[in-house]
């Protein structure tokens, strides 16, 4: 079996790369290929904690097989300067049923998010779409910048982000990792204002985005709120957009931000929920107008980080990176 860590996942796992991967699967996932349950998380109450198992099976001539992600949410890690989502994406050998290989999750889930977002705006975003908003300065907002900037031309990014010292950690990651000049604003509303493109990343029960703040013809990615109970977007900010989603069963389930318009009424409960896979598959014309807002609510599926583990196994293998451990002895 081999292990990767997410040094070693980010080396054998480039932007361009996982972009192909993910658009690929979520047409795999639209078109019926794939097998994924809904996931089963745990949270005992006492800590704040969430355990979430996700199996699946995805069918096709390339990155696919059996395969499963485990990731564990400990709030506590923020005190202990770790990481607050730990977790690992295991992939089987599709022959022998042998485990091929075991990685680190967090990166695999902020790759195939960022390419996930990247996928949605490229298929759903005005094509000269390029002043983007960026709500929050962790992990998914330093992987959905370099994404973006594969798929339009950035010609503005304004960052709001609650705390100075993460904000300010991300401005230095950026000057040294991109030739994008980012401007740091004070409040959600002025990162917002005009923005065609916007990235929300941020974990939080409060929503921080309204339907006064959304410029005509926007597309929002909101990525940061994926479990029961979080919102990053209002329920007026929802109900101005056409939702489109990357599982109609998982966004159902586990979606708050999707259920809070339909609760207050804004919107009727059989309002369609259109897959980015359909999309891509010819299956939705996508945007409709130039006016038109347009929302990808991301949830994550484990066909995602699948896929995506089996080509880090062969970008790895060709790199000749990662450790090899004998599973079986």
């Amino acid at each position: 079996m081999l292990l990767l860590n997410g040094d070693e996942v980010r080396k054998a796992f480039p932007v361009t790369e996982a972009y192909r991967v993910v658009a690929e699967v979520m047409r795999r996932y639209s078109a019926g290929d794939v097998v994924q349950p809904v996931r089963t998380v745990l949270g005992p109450g006492c800590d704040g904690s969430l355990f979430a198992a996700m199996p699946c099976h995805v069918t096709g001539e390339s990155d696919s097989g059996y395969g499963l992600k485990a990731v564990l949410h400990a709030p506590g890690n923020t005190n202990r300067d770790l990481p607050t989502h730990v977790g690992v994406v295991v992939v089987f050998d599709p022959e022998t049923g042998q485990p091929l290989a075991m990685m680190e999750g967090a990166a695999v889930t902020a790759l195939r998010t960022a390419a996930a977002s990247a996928v949605a705006t490229d298929a759903l975003a005005l094509p000269d779409a390029g002043d983007l908003a960026l709500i929050g300065a962790g992990t998914q907002a330093r992987s959905h910048l370099l994404a973006l900037r594969e798929i339009r031309r950035l010609r503005r990014v304004r960052l709001w982000n609650r705390g100075n010292a993460r904000a300010k950690e991300f401005l230095q990651w950026a000057r040294t990792h991109t030739d994008i000049d980012i401007e740091r604003m004070n409040s959600p509303a002025e990162a917002l204002c005009g923005a065609d493109l916007v990235c929300t990343t941020v974990d939080t029960t409060e929503p921080l985005v309204s339907a006064k703040d959304l410029a005509e013809g926007a597309h929002v990615n909101a990525v940061g709120s994926s479990v029961p109970g979080k919102r990053e977007l209002s329920a007026d900010a929802v109900a101005s957009c056409s939702a489109f989603v990357d599982s109609r069963e998982g966004a159902q389930r586990e979606s708050s931000e999707l259920a809070a318009p339909i609760e207050q009424g804004l919107l009727p409960a059989d309002r369609p929920l259109p897959e980015i896979g359909e999309v891509l598959l010819g299956r939705h014309p996508g945007r409709s107008g130039t006016s038109e807002r347009t929302l990808y609510k991301s949830l994550g599926m484990a066909a995602q980080d699948v896929a995506s583990g089996f080509a880090i196994v062969q970008s790895a293998q060709r790199l000749g990176i990662g450790t090899m451990t004998d599973f079986t002895g």
